[in-house]
C-alpha cells in the first residue's frame, strides 16, 4: 500500500456477552487484534445490568486504556470500538462508543461504515428534537435507537429501514447487546461463542481468535443479532439486497490471518500475487513485498514467476500513525521513517516490487527513489489489485476521484510518475480468479465505479463532512 497517501481503513468494531468473564479485559485484547483497522481513537461500553459505562479517548488502545481503567469497567456485556475518520474530523466528540439517552436508560454503539443519506437523517432527527453534537453518522443511528420503543433489537429492526449506507454496528444496553447488518453486507462482522458459554461479534474472525472465541458465522446482510449468554437471538429486520462485501478487505484492510468467505486474508493475497505473475511476467533477479499487506502477494509472485523471493526492506513495527510529527529535515526522508533497505541484497539486482494497491502516488514515488539510492539497478512494480478509480463512499476515506493517480493515466505513464521502470496491475477477472467469487458478489465501486448503495445527487467525497455543534 502507498504509505502516507493510503486510504484509511474501515473502523473496527467488537461486541461480547459473556457472564462472569472480564468483559472489558477481553474487548481490550479483541481491539488490540483490530488496532489496523483504527488508529486515532478507541473506546469500550460496558454494561452491568443496570447501567451503561463508557471510556473513549484519541490515541490507540494501549494508550487509551490501562489497568485501572479496565478494572473500573466492570459487567457482563461489552462494546469496543477503534476509530478512522471516514466521516467527521479526528475530535474527541467524534470517538465511539457514542452514547444517547432513551427513555430505557443509554444506549451505546459502535459503527463501522458509512450512511450516504446523512443530511436527511440529521434533519429529521433535530426536528424531532433529537440532541446531536457530533459530526459523524454514528452519533445518528444512536439517536435513531434511543428514541425508537421497545427493546434494544426492536429498535434496530425500527432504524435499520431509516439507514442508507454501509454499516456493521454493535450496540448495548443496560440489559442487551445487538448486532446489525446492512442489507448489502459491505463491511464486515463475525459471529462467535466462547466453548465455556458467552457470544461475542467482530469486524474480523482474528479478533476472535485472540479472545479464545470459535467462528460461528457471519453476521447476515439484513439481520441483527441480540448476543444472550446462553445463545443469540436473530432477526431478518430487511430483505437481503444482494450481498456485496467490500473487496478491498481482501486486498488490504483485513489482517492477513482474518479469514473471509472461507479462506484466510493470506491466502487470498497470495493468490492474487500468482496471477499477477501470470499476467505481467518480466525478467528480474529478485521480487521484494513492501512490508507487511504486500508481502503474501510478493512470495505469491515469486511462485508464480519462478523468481526468488528476498526481504529485502525491513519495516520499523513501532512507527505507526503518531501525533508527533518528525521535523522538516525527517519529514523530507518520507519513507524511511518507515521501512529501510537492505543494499546488500538489493545492490545490483533486478527488482519486481509488489504492493497491494497505489492511491495518490507521492510515497510510492519515494519508495522508488529509496530502492534506487539503495542501489537496485531495475524496479517493476506490479500491484496486486486493479487501479483504485473510484472514491469510496461506505466507509473508507480515499481521496478524491481528481487526486487518484491511475484516474486518467496509463500503467506506463505512472511508472513515469513515480519513476519505476515498468509498472502493471492486476486485472478484474484475475482479481476475482484469485477470490474464486465472481465480480458481482463484491462491492467494486472504487476499481469500477458502480456502486451498489444509491449516492445522492452530485455527492462529493467529503460531502458527509460537517463540523461539531459548538458547545
Amino acid at each position: 500500500m502507498n504509505r502516507g497517501d493510503e486510504p484509511r481503513e474501515a473502523c473496527g468494531v467488537f461486541g461480547v456477552n459473556a457472564p462472569g468473564r472480564d468483559v472489558s479485559r477481553l474487548t481490550f485484547f479483541a481491539l488490540h487484534a483490530l488496532q489496523h483497522r483504527g488508529q486515532e481513537s478507541a473506546g469500550i461500553a460496558v454494561s452491568d445490568g443496570e447501567r451503561v459505562t463508557v471510556q473513549r479517548d484519541l490515541g490507540l488502545v494501549g494508550d487509551v486504556f490501562d489497568e485501572p481503567a479496565l478494572r473500573s469497567l466492570t459487567g457482563d456485556a461489552a462494546l469496543g470500538h477503534v476509530r478512522y475518520s471516514t466521516t467527521g474530523g479526528n475530535h474527541w466528540d467524534n470517538a465511539q462508543p457514542v452514547a444517547q439517552m432513551s427513555e430505557h436508560g443509554i444506549v451505546a454503539l459502535g459503527h463501522n461504515g458509512n450512511l450516504t443519506n446523512t443530511d436527511e437523517l440529521r434533519h429529521r432527527l433535530v426536528e424531532a428534537g433529537a440532541e446531536v453534537r457530533a459530526s459523524s453518522d454514528s452519533e445518528l443511528i444512536a439517536a435513531l435507537l434511543a428514541r425508537s420503543g421497545g427493546s434494544l433489537l426492536d429498535a434496530a429492526c425500527q432504524a435499520m429501514p431509516q439507514l442508507v449506507g454501509a454499516y456493521s454496528v454493535v450496540a448495548v444496553s443496560e440489559t442487551e447487546l445487538v448486532a446489525f447488518r446492512d442489507p448489502h453486507g459491505v463491511r464486515p462482522l463475525a459471529l462467535g461463542r466462547f466453548p465455556e458459554g458467552g457470544w461475542c461479534v467482530a469486524s474480523e474472525t482474528c479478533a476472535l481468535d485472540q479472545v479464545g472465541a470459535v467462528i460461528e458465522r457471519e453476521v447476515r446482510p439484513g439481520e441483527v443479532v441480540r448476543l444472550c449468554a446462553t445463545g443469540t437471538e436473530s432477526r431478518q429486520a430487511m430483505p437481503p439486497a444482494g450481498a456485496k462485501p467490500c473487496v478491498f478487505e481482501h486486498i488490504y484492510f483485513a489482517r492477513p490471518d482474518s479469514e473471509l468467505d472461507g479462506q484466510t486474508v493470506w491466502q487470498s493475497r497470495h493468490a492474487m500475487g500468482v496471477e499477477l505473475a501470470g499476467e505481467h511476467p518480466i525478467a528480474a533477479d529478485l521480487v521484494v513485498g513492501l512490508p507487511d499487506s504486500g508481502t503474501p502477494a510478493a512470495i505469491g509472485y515469486a511462485r508464480g514467476s519462478g523468481i526468488p523471493f528476498a526481504e529485502a526492506v525491513v519495516r520499523n513495527r513501532y512507527v505507526g500513525r503518531s501525533f508527533i510529527q518528525p521535523d522538516q529535515e525527517l519529514r523530507q526522508q518520507g519513507v524511511l521513517l518507515k521501512f529501510n533497505p537492505l543494499p546488500s541484497i538489493i545492490g545490483g539486482q533486478r527488482l519486481v516490487v509488489v504492493d497491494d494497491s497505489i492511491v495518490r502516488g507521492t510515497t510510492t514515488r519515494k519508495t522508488v527513489a529509496m530502492l534506487r539510492d539503495a542501489g537496485a539497478a531495475e524496479i517493476h512494480m506490479r500491484v496486486s489489485s486493479p487501479p483504485i478509480l473510484w472514491p469510496c463512499f461506505y466507509g473508507i476515506d480515499m481521496a478524491e476521484r481528481s487526486e487518484l493517480v491511475a484516474a486518467g493515466r496509463t500503467p506506463q505513464e505512472i511508472a513515469e510518475l513515480i519513476g519505476a521502470d515498468t509498472l502493471e496491475y492486476l486485472s478484474l477477472p484475475g482479481l476475482q480468479r484469485a477470490l474464486g467469487r465472481p465480480g458481482d458478489a463484491f462491492c467494486r465501486a472504487c476499481l469500477t465505479g458502480d456502486y451498489p448503495i444509491p449516492l445522492p445527487a452530485a455527492a462529493g467525497k467529503r460531502r458527509f463532512e460537517v463540523q461539531p455543534t459548538p458547545a
